[in-house]
C-alpha cells in the first residue's frame, strides 16, 4: 500500500481515514485561498494600514483584525431656527460668538464682569452662611462645656461625644469661613472679620 498518495479505491468518502479527510479539507481551502493567514496590521499614529509608513514610528499590531468605528458628527441643536440671514452672517452675532468660540479665547470684558460679580456674590452668600452657622455652633459650644441634654448627665461618655462632634464642626466651619476669605481676598475682594 502507497502511504503518499492513497489508491482509487479509498478515494471514496466512506474509505478515507479521518486523518486523511481533514488533510484533503485543508489542502483544498489553502488551495483555494479561504485558509490564508490575515496580512500583519501596523498602528501608525491613529492610522491601521498594512504597509508600515516610512518617518513614522508604527507598531506592529499582529494578525488579530482590527475593528475600526467612525466617529460621529456634531449636528446643530435640534429645535433650533432656521437662520433667515445669508449665508456666513449669523443671526445673533452674540449666540455665534459663545458657540464659535474656541475653549481657549477670551470672553468680552463686559461677560467677565457679569461673571465675576456672580461669582462674588455667591461667595459673599456661602461666607455669611457659614459665619452664621458657626455662631450657632459657638453659642452651643460655651467655651467647651455645653449643657448636658437628657440621658447625658447619667451618660459622660455620650456627652463627650457630642463635646468632641461640637469641637469638630467648629474647626470646621472655621476652616470654612477662612477659605471663603481667601477666594474673596483672590477675587479682589476682602471681607471683613466678624
Amino acid at each position: 500500500m502507497n502511504l503518499i498518495w492513497p489508491h482509487p479505491v479509498t478515494l471514496s468518502p466512506i474509505g478515507l481515514g479521518v486523518g486523511r479527510a481533514v488533510l484533503l479539507a485543508a489542502l483544498w481551502l489553502s488551495a483555494t485561498g479561504l485558509a490564508q493567514t490575515p496580512a500583519e496590521i501596523f498602528r501608525c499614529g491613529n492610522a491601521y494600514t498594512n504597509q508600515p509608513v516610512p518617518g513614522v514610528e508604527c507598531t506592529r499590531m499582529g494578525a488579530t483584525p482590527v475593528t475600526v468605528i467612525e466617529g460621529t458628527r456634531v449636528h446643530a441643536t435640534p429645535g433650533a431656527p432656521a437662520s433667515s440671514a445669508p449665508a456666513g452672517v449669523p443671526s445673533n452675532p452674540r449666540a455665534a460668538a459663545v458657540s464659535d468660540a474656541a475653549p481657549n479665547t477670551k470672553v468680552d470684558s463686559q461677560a467677565q464682569r457679569e461673571r465675576d460679580q456672580q461669582a462674588r456674590q455667591i461667595l459673599e452668600a456661602e461666607l455669611a452662611k457659614a459665619q452664621a452657622q458657626q455662631a450657632e455652633i459657638a453659642r452651643v459650644w460655651n467655651n467647651g462645656e455645653p449643657i448636658k441634654q437628657g440621658d447625658e448627665i447619667k451618660n459622660p461618655a455620650k456627652y463627650q461625644e457630642r463635646v468632641a462632634q461640637l469641637r469638630m464642626g467648629l474647626l470646621r466651619s472655621e476652616s470654612d469661613i477662612a477659605g471663603l476669605r481667601r477666594e474673596l481676598a483672590r477675587m479682589g475682594t476682602v471681607a471683613a472679620k466678624p
